[in-house]
Protein backbone atom coordinates (compact mmCIF):
# COMPACT_ATOMS: atom_id res chain seq x y z
CA UNK A 1 0.00 0.00 0.00
CA UNK A 2 0.97 3.47 -0.82
CA UNK A 3 0.24 6.00 2.45
CA UNK A 4 -0.33 9.67 1.77
CA UNK A 5 1.68 10.25 4.64
CA UNK A 6 4.13 8.11 6.91
CA UNK A 7 4.16 9.76 10.29
CA UNK A 8 7.32 8.50 11.97
CA UNK A 9 7.33 9.07 15.52
CA UNK A 10 4.17 7.91 17.51
CA UNK A 11 5.03 10.50 20.23
CA UNK A 12 2.60 13.52 21.32
CA UNK A 13 3.64 15.79 18.29
CA UNK A 14 3.69 12.65 15.63
CA UNK A 15 0.44 11.08 17.01
CA UNK A 16 -1.65 14.13 16.52
CA UNK A 17 -0.20 15.17 13.62
CA UNK A 18 -1.20 11.87 12.05
CA UNK A 19 -4.97 12.08 13.77
CA UNK A 20 -5.10 15.77 11.81
CA UNK A 21 -4.21 14.42 8.59
CA UNK A 22 -6.61 11.23 9.32
CA UNK A 23 -9.19 14.21 9.79
CA UNK A 24 -8.52 15.54 6.34
CA UNK A 25 -9.44 12.33 4.94
CA UNK A 26 -5.21 11.08 4.04
CA UNK A 27 -4.47 7.63 4.40
CA UNK A 28 -1.91 7.95 7.18
CA UNK A 29 0.38 5.24 8.58
CA UNK A 30 2.23 6.17 12.01
CA UNK A 31 5.42 3.84 12.73
CA UNK A 32 6.99 4.06 16.21
CA UNK A 33 9.66 1.57 16.92
CA UNK A 34 8.81 1.28 20.56
CA UNK A 35 5.00 1.64 20.42
CA UNK A 36 3.11 5.13 21.24
CA UNK A 37 3.60 6.57 24.90
CA UNK A 38 6.47 4.15 25.69
CA UNK A 39 8.91 4.69 28.61
CA UNK A 40 11.65 5.67 26.48
CA UNK A 41 10.09 8.75 24.57
CA UNK A 42 9.75 12.21 25.49
CA UNK A 43 5.98 11.93 25.80
CA UNK A 44 5.80 8.68 28.01
CA UNK A 45 5.86 10.16 31.61
CA UNK A 46 2.91 10.53 33.97
CA UNK A 47 1.90 13.93 33.61
CA UNK A 48 2.77 17.26 31.72
CA UNK A 49 1.57 20.67 32.47
CA UNK A 50 -0.33 23.08 30.17
CA UNK A 51 -0.24 26.52 30.97
CA UNK A 52 -0.86 29.39 29.01
CA UNK A 53 1.70 32.01 30.75
CA UNK A 54 5.23 32.28 28.54
CA UNK A 55 6.15 35.69 29.44
CA UNK A 56 6.14 37.85 25.91
CA UNK A 57 6.35 35.25 24.13
CA UNK A 58 2.80 35.68 22.87
CA UNK A 59 3.26 32.76 20.39
CA UNK A 60 3.58 30.45 22.78
CA UNK A 61 0.43 31.84 25.19
CA UNK A 62 -1.47 31.73 21.60
CA UNK A 63 -0.55 28.01 20.61
CA UNK A 64 -1.20 26.88 24.27
CA UNK A 65 -4.56 28.20 24.38
CA UNK A 66 -5.57 27.00 20.63
CA UNK A 67 -4.21 23.27 21.92
CA UNK A 68 -6.22 23.71 25.70
CA UNK A 69 -9.18 23.76 23.57
CA UNK A 70 -8.84 20.74 21.30
CA UNK A 71 -7.36 18.80 23.96
CA UNK A 72 -10.71 19.76 25.82
CA UNK A 73 -12.47 19.16 22.62
CA UNK A 74 -11.04 15.97 22.31
CA UNK A 75 -11.91 14.43 25.60
CA UNK A 76 -15.53 15.41 25.57
CA UNK A 77 -15.67 13.73 21.71
CA UNK A 78 -13.82 10.55 23.01
CA UNK A 79 -14.71 9.79 26.19
CA UNK A 80 -10.83 9.66 27.58
CA UNK A 81 -10.59 11.90 30.85
CA UNK A 82 -7.03 12.53 30.68
CA UNK A 83 -7.34 16.36 31.26
CA UNK A 84 -7.32 17.37 34.94
CA UNK A 85 -8.18 21.05 35.54
CA UNK A 86 -6.36 21.92 38.91
CA UNK A 87 -4.89 25.11 37.71
CA UNK A 88 -1.83 25.99 37.52
CA UNK A 89 0.08 28.41 39.67
CA UNK A 90 3.15 30.71 38.60
CA UNK A 91 4.89 32.30 41.43
CA UNK A 92 8.36 34.09 41.60
CA UNK A 93 10.38 37.14 43.37
CA UNK A 94 9.06 40.94 43.88
CA UNK A 95 9.55 42.94 40.96
CA UNK A 96 10.12 39.54 38.37
CA UNK A 97 10.18 41.01 34.59
CA UNK A 98 9.33 37.78 33.27
CA UNK A 99 6.58 36.96 35.22
CA UNK A 100 5.41 40.56 34.67
CA UNK A 101 5.55 39.87 31.14
CA UNK A 102 3.37 36.95 31.56
CA UNK A 103 0.72 38.97 32.96
CA UNK A 104 0.42 41.74 30.24
CA UNK A 105 0.30 38.81 27.32
CA UNK A 106 -2.49 36.86 29.43
CA UNK A 107 -4.07 39.65 29.96
CA UNK A 108 -4.05 41.06 26.19
CA UNK A 109 -4.96 37.37 24.73
CA UNK A 110 -7.65 37.47 27.17
CA UNK A 111 -6.84 34.28 29.08
CA UNK A 112 -8.34 34.19 32.48
CA UNK A 113 -5.96 34.29 35.59
CA UNK A 114 -5.72 35.93 39.05
CA UNK A 115 -2.81 37.90 40.54
CA UNK A 116 -2.28 36.96 43.49
CA UNK A 117 0.50 38.76 46.44
CA UNK A 118 1.92 36.86 49.18
CA UNK A 119 -0.81 37.01 51.80
CA UNK A 120 -2.99 35.80 48.98
CA UNK A 121 -0.53 32.83 48.65
CA UNK A 122 -0.83 31.96 52.20
CA UNK A 123 -4.69 32.24 52.35
CA UNK A 124 -5.39 30.16 49.40
CA UNK A 125 -2.86 27.54 49.48
CA UNK A 126 -1.55 26.73 53.51
CA UNK A 127 -0.32 23.87 52.47
CA UNK A 128 2.84 25.91 50.85
CA UNK A 129 5.48 27.94 52.06
CA UNK A 130 6.55 31.30 50.34
CA UNK A 131 9.34 33.56 50.80
CA UNK A 132 8.25 36.91 52.05
CA UNK A 133 7.29 39.35 48.69
CA UNK A 134 6.74 36.68 46.64
CA UNK A 135 3.68 36.97 44.06
CA UNK A 136 2.17 34.53 41.81
CA UNK A 137 0.07 34.36 39.07
CA UNK A 138 -3.23 31.64 38.86
CA UNK A 139 -4.69 30.72 35.73
CA UNK A 140 -7.90 28.83 36.79
CA UNK A 141 -8.77 26.78 33.41
CA UNK A 142 -5.45 25.35 33.03
CA UNK A 143 -4.03 22.21 34.61
CA UNK A 144 -2.44 18.50 33.74
CA UNK A 145 -2.60 16.25 31.05
CA UNK A 146 -1.86 12.50 31.68
CA UNK A 147 1.02 12.05 29.33
CA UNK A 148 1.13 8.55 28.42
CA UNK A 149 -2.20 7.42 28.24
CA UNK A 150 -3.60 10.88 26.12
CA UNK A 151 -0.56 9.67 23.85
CA UNK A 152 -1.91 6.32 23.82
CA UNK A 153 -5.62 7.83 23.45
CA UNK A 154 -4.68 10.15 20.48
CA UNK A 155 -3.19 7.15 18.98
CA UNK A 156 -6.38 4.87 19.44
CA UNK A 157 -8.62 7.30 18.14
CA UNK A 158 -6.55 7.71 15.16
CA UNK A 159 -6.48 4.11 14.75
CA UNK A 160 -10.00 3.61 15.03
CA UNK A 161 -10.58 6.43 12.32
CA UNK A 162 -8.27 4.59 9.96
CA UNK A 163 -4.60 5.51 11.10
CA UNK A 164 -2.56 2.25 10.02
CA UNK A 165 -0.30 1.72 12.95
CA UNK A 166 3.03 0.28 12.24
CA UNK A 167 4.98 -1.21 15.20
CA UNK A 168 8.74 -0.95 13.45
CA UNK A 169 12.06 1.03 13.61
CA UNK A 170 12.99 3.37 10.24
CA UNK A 171 16.01 3.48 8.73
CA UNK A 172 17.77 6.94 7.85
CA UNK A 173 16.48 8.03 4.32
CA UNK A 174 19.10 8.55 1.83
CA UNK A 175 19.51 10.57 -1.33
CA UNK A 176 17.68 13.29 -2.01
CA UNK A 177 14.95 14.93 -3.89
CA UNK A 178 11.20 12.92 -3.99
CA UNK A 179 11.59 10.49 -1.02
CA UNK A 180 9.40 7.37 -2.36
CA UNK A 181 9.82 4.64 0.52
CA UNK A 182 12.06 4.41 3.80
CA UNK A 183 13.02 1.13 5.02
CA UNK A 184 12.56 -0.88 7.92
CA UNK A 185 15.08 -2.21 10.55
CA UNK A 186 13.42 -5.51 9.70
CA UNK A 187 13.75 -4.91 6.06
CA UNK A 188 10.67 -4.27 4.80
CA UNK A 189 9.31 -1.03 3.23
CA UNK A 190 6.85 2.20 3.75
CA UNK A 191 5.90 4.01 0.55
CA UNK A 192 3.67 7.18 1.34
CA UNK A 193 3.38 10.19 -1.08
CA UNK A 194 4.89 12.16 1.98
CA UNK A 195 6.84 11.21 5.28
CA UNK A 196 6.71 13.12 8.61
CA UNK A 197 10.03 12.52 10.70
CA UNK A 198 8.45 13.27 14.39
CA UNK A 199 11.48 11.49 16.06
CA UNK A 200 11.79 13.76 19.34
CA UNK A 201 15.16 13.04 21.03
CA UNK A 202 15.79 10.34 17.98
CA UNK A 203 15.91 12.73 14.97
CA UNK A 204 19.96 13.12 15.98
CA UNK A 205 20.32 9.57 14.90
CA UNK A 206 18.19 9.68 12.19
CA UNK A 207 19.73 12.94 10.74
CA UNK A 208 22.93 13.36 12.19
CA UNK A 209 24.40 15.54 9.87
CA UNK A 210 21.49 18.42 10.72
CA UNK A 211 20.84 17.95 14.49
CA UNK A 212 23.82 16.44 16.19
CA UNK A 213 23.99 19.90 17.56
CA UNK A 214 21.09 21.33 16.81
CA UNK A 215 18.96 19.27 19.30
CA UNK A 216 20.54 18.27 22.71
CA UNK A 217 18.43 15.50 24.33
CA UNK A 218 19.60 15.74 27.70
CA UNK A 219 18.56 13.74 31.40
CA UNK A 220 15.81 14.95 33.25
CA UNK A 221 14.45 13.28 36.59
CA UNK A 222 10.81 13.50 38.16
CA UNK A 223 9.90 12.27 41.87
CA UNK A 224 6.83 11.30 43.31
CA UNK A 225 6.15 11.64 46.81
CA UNK A 226 3.60 10.09 49.43
CA UNK A 227 0.95 12.34 51.19
CA UNK A 228 0.21 12.06 54.77
CA UNK A 229 -2.75 9.17 55.61
CA UNK A 230 -6.32 10.88 54.24
CA UNK A 231 -4.90 14.19 54.28
CA UNK A 232 -6.55 16.15 50.87
CA UNK A 233 -4.31 19.17 50.91
CA UNK A 234 -2.00 17.81 48.11
CA UNK A 235 -4.73 16.66 45.95
CA UNK A 236 -6.56 18.56 43.59
CA UNK A 237 -8.37 21.11 44.19
CA UNK A 238 -6.71 21.77 47.39
CA UNK A 239 -3.57 21.88 45.39
CA UNK A 240 -2.85 23.20 41.67
CA UNK A 241 -0.18 22.34 39.41
CA UNK A 242 2.69 24.46 40.11
CA UNK A 243 5.74 26.32 38.84
CA UNK A 244 8.40 28.33 40.89
CA UNK A 245 10.20 31.36 39.00
CA UNK A 246 11.43 32.11 42.15
CA UNK A 247 14.32 29.41 42.14
CA UNK A 248 16.76 29.58 39.28
CA UNK A 249 16.44 25.49 38.96
CA UNK A 250 12.96 25.86 37.71
CA UNK A 251 11.30 23.30 40.20
CA UNK A 252 7.79 22.83 39.22
CA UNK A 253 5.08 20.08 40.47
CA UNK A 254 1.55 18.45 40.71
CA UNK A 255 -1.07 17.36 43.22
CA UNK A 256 -1.01 13.90 44.16
CA UNK A 257 -3.25 12.61 40.37
CA UNK A 258 -5.32 9.63 40.18
CA UNK A 259 -3.23 8.48 43.63
CA UNK A 260 0.39 8.17 41.91
CA UNK A 261 2.03 11.10 44.05
CA UNK A 262 2.97 14.73 44.63
CA UNK A 263 4.99 15.23 41.69
CA UNK A 264 8.20 17.13 41.82
CA UNK A 265 10.80 17.86 39.45
CA UNK A 266 13.60 20.30 38.00
CA UNK A 267 13.06 22.06 35.00
CA UNK A 268 16.88 23.02 34.55
CA UNK A 269 18.76 20.61 31.55
CA UNK A 270 20.82 17.75 33.02
CA UNK A 271 23.58 16.17 31.37
CA UNK A 272 23.51 15.49 26.69
CA UNK A 273 22.08 11.25 26.78
CA UNK A 274 21.30 9.10 23.87
CA UNK A 275 18.00 8.38 24.19
CA UNK A 276 18.58 5.09 23.19
CA UNK A 277 20.79 3.88 25.54
CA UNK A 278 20.00 6.14 28.76
CA UNK A 279 19.89 4.79 31.89
CA UNK A 280 16.83 5.26 33.44
CA UNK A 281 17.80 4.80 36.92
CA UNK A 282 17.04 8.28 39.11
CA UNK A 283 20.29 9.31 40.73
CA UNK A 284 20.69 9.70 44.82
CA UNK A 285 21.91 13.29 43.64
CA UNK A 286 18.23 14.29 42.28
CA UNK A 287 16.75 12.95 44.70
CA UNK A 288 18.54 14.69 47.62
CA UNK A 289 17.65 18.11 45.78
CA UNK A 290 14.11 17.15 45.33
CA UNK A 291 13.67 16.54 48.88
CA UNK A 292 15.29 19.55 50.21
CA UNK A 293 13.55 21.79 48.39
CA UNK A 294 9.92 19.18 48.53
CA UNK A 295 10.73 19.96 52.84
CA UNK A 296 10.88 23.90 52.19
CA UNK A 297 7.87 24.42 50.05
CA UNK A 298 5.67 21.48 51.75
CA UNK A 299 6.76 20.97 55.35
CA UNK A 300 4.07 18.13 55.87
CA UNK A 301 5.75 16.39 53.10
CA UNK A 302 9.53 17.07 54.69
CA UNK A 303 9.78 13.21 55.48
CA UNK A 304 7.03 11.75 52.67
CA UNK A 305 8.27 8.37 50.95
CA UNK A 306 9.18 8.22 47.63
CA UNK A 307 6.43 6.14 46.03
CA UNK A 308 8.21 6.24 42.09
CA UNK A 309 10.80 7.85 40.28
CA UNK A 310 10.90 8.75 36.39
CA UNK A 311 13.74 9.33 34.08
CA UNK A 312 13.00 10.99 30.51
CA UNK A 313 14.93 13.57 28.04
CA UNK A 314 13.94 16.57 26.64
CA UNK A 315 15.03 17.39 22.57
CA UNK A 316 16.51 20.96 23.59
CA UNK A 317 16.51 23.20 20.34
CA UNK A 318 19.34 25.57 20.70
CA UNK A 319 16.77 28.19 22.33
CA UNK A 320 13.30 26.18 23.36
CA UNK A 321 11.14 27.31 19.90
CA UNK A 322 9.95 23.85 18.16
CA UNK A 323 10.82 22.83 14.96
CA UNK A 324 7.87 22.10 12.23
CA UNK A 325 9.57 22.72 8.73
CA UNK A 326 10.40 20.81 5.41
CA UNK A 327 13.76 18.91 4.98
CA UNK A 328 16.37 21.07 3.14
CA UNK A 329 17.14 17.97 0.95
CA UNK A 330 13.62 16.25 0.16
CA UNK A 331 10.70 18.11 -1.29
CA UNK A 332 7.93 15.47 0.83
CA UNK A 333 9.85 15.04 4.19
CA UNK A 334 8.67 17.13 7.21
CA UNK A 335 10.54 17.19 10.71
CA UNK A 336 8.44 17.74 14.00
CA UNK A 337 10.04 17.83 17.37
CA UNK A 338 12.12 20.37 19.38
CA UNK A 339 9.29 19.86 22.43
CA UNK A 340 12.59 21.47 24.66
CA UNK A 341 10.61 20.32 27.99
CA UNK A 342 7.19 22.57 27.48
CA UNK A 343 6.10 20.99 23.87
CA UNK A 344 3.54 18.22 25.22
CA UNK A 345 0.69 20.86 26.06
CA UNK A 346 1.02 21.97 22.64
CA UNK A 347 0.82 18.90 19.87
CA UNK A 348 -2.72 19.75 19.07
CA UNK A 349 -1.39 22.85 17.62
CA UNK A 350 1.81 21.57 16.26
CA UNK A 351 -0.11 18.77 14.73
CA UNK A 352 -2.39 21.42 12.79
CA UNK A 353 1.25 23.52 11.67
CA UNK A 354 2.38 20.08 10.47
CA UNK A 355 -0.64 19.26 8.68
CA UNK A 356 -1.43 22.92 6.83
CA UNK A 357 2.30 22.38 5.63
CA UNK A 358 1.52 19.03 3.93
CA UNK A 359 -1.38 19.52 2.81
CA UNK A 360 -0.17 23.07 1.25
CA UNK A 361 -2.47 25.31 3.59
CA UNK A 362 0.04 26.67 5.31
CA UNK A 363 3.54 27.87 5.41
CA UNK A 364 6.29 27.70 8.12
CA UNK A 365 6.21 29.81 11.36
CA UNK A 366 9.99 31.55 11.43
CA UNK A 367 10.30 30.34 14.56
CA UNK A 368 9.90 26.42 13.94
CA UNK A 369 12.22 26.77 10.81
CA UNK A 370 14.80 24.93 10.11
CA UNK A 371 17.17 27.82 9.72
CA UNK A 372 16.49 29.49 12.91
CA UNK A 373 17.94 26.55 14.59
CA UNK A 374 21.66 26.95 16.03
CA UNK A 375 24.49 24.94 17.05
CA UNK A 376 25.14 26.93 20.28
CA UNK A 377 22.41 26.31 22.99
CA UNK A 378 21.03 29.51 24.97
CA UNK A 379 17.20 28.82 26.33
CA UNK A 380 15.26 31.79 26.44
CA UNK A 381 11.84 29.85 25.78
CA UNK A 382 10.53 28.44 29.74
Amino acid sequence: MIYDVAVIGAGVFGSWTAYLLRASGRSVALVDAYGPGNSRSSSGGESRIIRMGYGADQIYTRSAMRSLALWRQFCETTGHAIFHQTGVLWTAAPGDAYTQQTRRVLEHCGVKFDVLQTADLATRFPQMRFAPGTWGIFEPESGALMARRAVAAVTSEGVGAGVSFLHAAVAAPAGAGKLSSVRTAAGGEIRAGAFVFACGAWLGRIFPQLFSKRIEPTRQEAFFFGAPPGDPRFAAPAMPVWIDFSDPRGPYGFPDLENRGVKIALDQHGPRVDPETLDRVPSTEGLAAARVYLGGRFPALRHAPLLEARVCQYENTSNGDFLVDRHPDFDNVWLVGGGSGHGFKHAPAVGESAAAQILGAGGTEPRYSLASKQETHHRTVY
